[in-house]
């Protein structure tokens, strides 16, 4: 994982890539589903059901722990998905363990594994969390 932090007063980049940042995970997935048909993925593929997993859980840990998706990007290039989701918690993600009291913790470690690659970015009013998925 790579961890950048600008210096104060930088501004918050650019990440919604439309007006209408999802409001859950089910539409994020929807989103990054509708996309990998349009690449030729089968959404029946292992490839596919990573992709999504890592979807939901970026979507709703900005939304349980970030304060709200404030962005929301996904393109694909090459092979590779690109995913970018932005939050209002400047917080970066770490992994705990989960406890009867308390339970979860396996989501960041989950995102982590599963990605080829991911970068958390903090910005004025925020973080970003910036992940590459292979598709082939």
């Amino acid at each position: 994982m790579t961890v950048v932090t600008p210096a104060p007063g930088t501004p918050a980049p650019p990440t919604a890539d439309s007006p209408d940042v999802p409001t859950g995970a089910a539409a994020a997935r929807a989103r990054v589903c509708d996309l990998l048909r349009r690449a030729g993925v089968s959404l029946d593929s292992v490839v596919a059901a990573d992709t999504l997993l890592v979807t939901s859980e970026l979507v709703t840990n900005a939304i349980r722990h970030g304060g709200g998706i404030t962005g929301f990007h996904t393109e694909i290039t090459d092979d590779t998905l690109l995913l970018s989701v932005a939050d209002a918690n400047p917080r970066f993600p770490s992994s705990r363990t989960g406890s009867p009291d308390n339970p979860g913790g396996y989501g960041w470690p989950l995102v982590q594994r599963l990605t080829e690659r991911v970068d958390v970015r903090s910005h004025l009013g925020g973080k970003t969390i910036s992940a590459e998925l292979r598709l082939s």
